[in-house]
């Protein structure tokens, strides 16, 4: 049997030769609307920090206030002795938000929906995907013994069909993103909703990149629907809008008392430094002000401002979110196209398989309050120059 180092060689080696090869760039510099890469300053596409709060001086006072009082390391685990006041303000402070009666945060949102969901169901029970759910949500379903089935995105008709073949099973899960991370399109929340009602199953949405930016109380999308009170189990993170680290789920007090005790990813994982979790209390406030309010319409007048850019060069999507895909499809073709804008001092990630399906590789662009008009601008001049 040839070696450890024969076989991963070989298997990079194969993985390079198709164009999937992965690599670490090293930034040395806060995120922004521009980063430092390699020593030189890059106009930044790929950031999940819609709000422009990972750098914000109030969330960094909040942090450093924290560290002084708590130290930098929480200890244990929560349910050992990290369980610092810092977690019991923001607890608090998401439930408010979210209009729900408890809050549980986790140390990131891999771990809240690997722990929820494993937590809720196991072998007596389904869960039900969409097929363009986050890999966070099909590893908690695949770890948590129960029978999954999938359904084409956003296809309601097999989703009922699904639920139709469902009714031997104790306990019914759909699990869905509200935005779809990869293509910035939207879940049909009000339709899943009316569907597992009429079936009788549980609903989970993971409201990752769609906290703080859609409905009157920028709660997300299942408040722009309508239907936030019907909804089992809700999950956010703190690592996008919010501009911090850790995942959270919001619902009944019932709810977060059981995950307290069986959700694995919480029991046995230390718990998040407190400044962490004081710098994110203060980016919840934010995103609850005015000028909070303000900065979204900030967001939001950017990202019109880049789709109909993109749609007179004709690159049209379905997104509507801050998360913006051009789909060209190859991946050898999608790496070169990124790495051409790169040379041009702008950098936006290529996504390829096993991200998205093999054949959809994509630049993923971002578009976040941080950016002024001339940056979409030059983003458009440069990538409609590669077109041509």
């Amino acid at each position: 049997m040839s070696s450890l180092r024969d076989q991963l060689g070989a298997d990079l080696d194969k993985t390079r030769a198709e164009g999937l090869s992965r690599t670490l760039r090293n930034v040395t510099s806060a995120q922004g609307s521009r980063i430092q890469l390699d020593g030189r300053e890059f106009l930044n596409f790929s950031s999940n920090d819609y709000l422009a709060l990972a750098n914000d001086p109030v969330l960094k006072q909040a942090g450093v206030a924290a560290m002084e009082k708590y130290g930098v390391g929480a200890g244990s685990s929560r349910l050992v002795s990290g369980n610092l006041q810092p977690y019991e303000d923001l607890e608090r402070r998401l439930a408010a938000f979210k209009a729900e009666e408890a809050a549980l945060v986790f140390s990131s949102g891999y771990a809240a929906n690997v722990g929820t969901i494993t937590a809720l169901v196991g072998e007596e029970d389904a869960v039900i995907l969409d097929k363009l759910d986050h890999a966070s949500i099909i590893d908690g379903a695949r770890q948590s013994g129960a029978t999954i089935r999938v359904y084409p995105h956003k296809n309601l008709k097999r989703l009922e069909a699904i639920l139709q073949q469902s009714g031997s099973f104790r306990r019914t899960l759909i699990v869905t993103e509200t935005v779809f991370s990869m293509d910035g399109d939207l879940a049909p929340l009000a339709e899943i909703v009316e569907l597992k009602e009429k079936h009788g199953a549980w609903l989970m949405i993971d409201e990752a990149h769609a906290t703080g930016l859609y409905a009157k109380n920028r709660r997300g999308l299942a408040e722009a629907a309508g239907v936030e009170d019907k909804i089992e189990v809700t999950l956010g993170t703190l690592s996008k809008t919010v501009g911090c680290l850790g995942g959270f789920v919001v619902g009944s007090q019932v709810l977060i008392d059981f995950l307290r005790n069986r959700a694995r990813s919480l029991i046995y994982s230390t718990a998040l430094p407190p400044a962490v979790c004081a710098a994110a209390a203060a980016a919840v406030d934010f995103i609850m002000s005015e000028d909070g309010h303000q900065r979204r319409d900030r967001l939001w007048r950017n990202v019109s401002q880049m789709k109909n850019g993109l749609s007179a060069l004709g690159i049209q999507n379905e997104s509507r979110s801050p998360i913006i895909p051009i789909i060209i499809g190859d991946e050898a073709a999608t790496m070169e196209t990124s790495r051409r804008l790169y040379e041009r001092g702008i950098f936006v990630p290529a996504i390829r398989f096993p991200t998205v399906p093999k054949g959809k590789a994509r630049l993923r662009v971002t578009v976040t309050a941080a950016h002024e008009q001339p940056d979409i601008e030059q983003f458009l001049g440069e990538f409609g120059g590669l077109t041509r």
